[in-house]
């Protein structure tokens, strides 16, 4: 009797060292994949980190000396280029461009596009974005929102299709169709001023932009 203890705790402990080691290969599996996702993750923050550094600082570079005259910023946060002024940019509640802002697209855009070109690669989508104050004359906050809605959806359509017309390359026509979108976000990203809140943005998004969204997904 004693030696079938014996025997059976033998095996027992076989049994036991078997799924321990199993439980070991498995942490070891979840460790690298662990590992091998942080270093995707890191690999990625450095990618994103210094994709739009160099845009920005190309952007920066070309257009710094006409910033002013032309009543614009580069936001570095959003990588975004900022035309402000609505006595500028359209008439009141039209999609209309005024002739100076017509004159500034005119010098802006080929420029742009000449300038991102090295950097076409890193560039996920451009987004002509039309911003409105929260105002509409004597409409209530629901009606003023969506009628600013339907005015910046139609600026921004307008300030893509005549930026598009502007380019003579087919090749860069063909890129802006693939790459560039016209978006109106009425008065939801709203700054300090009315005035401030009326603007138009070229916006740029990374592709690692899509890629740590991917990330964080998993």
């Amino acid at each position: 009797m004693e030696g079938f203890i014996g025997s059976r705790g033998h095996g027992e402990g076989e049994h036991w060292l078997t799924v321990s080691d199993l439980m070991a290969g498995l942490m070891m599996v979840f460790l690298f994949i662990a590992v091998s996702l942080m270093r995707s993750a890191s690999e990625v923050a450095v990618d994103y980190i210094d994709s739009r550094m160099e845009i920005y600082n190309a952007l920066e570079k070309a257009f710094r000396d006409d910033l002013e005259r032309w009543n614009a910023d580069i936001v570095e946060e959003h990588l975004s280029f900022e035309f402000k002024g609505p006595d500028v940019l359209f008439e009141a509640g039209s999609e209309v461009l005024r002739p100076r802002f017509e004159e500034i697209l005119g010098d802006f855009f080929p420029r742009y596009v000449q300038t991102l070109d090295p950097l076409k690669g890193s560039i996920e989508e451009i987004r002509v974005e039309g911003h409105t104050s929260s105002e509409w004359g004597d409409a209530q906050p629901k009606e003023a929102y969506f009628k600013n809605m339907q005015l910046s959806q139609d600026r921004a359509h307008s300030v893509l299709r005549h930026v598009f017309e502007l380019l003579q390359v087919d090749e860069e026509r063909n890129w802006v169709e693939e790459h560039m979108v016209a978006v109106g976000y009425s008065s939801s990203r709203s700054k300090m001023s009315p005035d401030a809140s009326r603007r138009v943005e070229f916006r740029i998004l990374t592709n690692a932009d899509d890629q740590i969204r991917k990330i964080m997904g998993q």
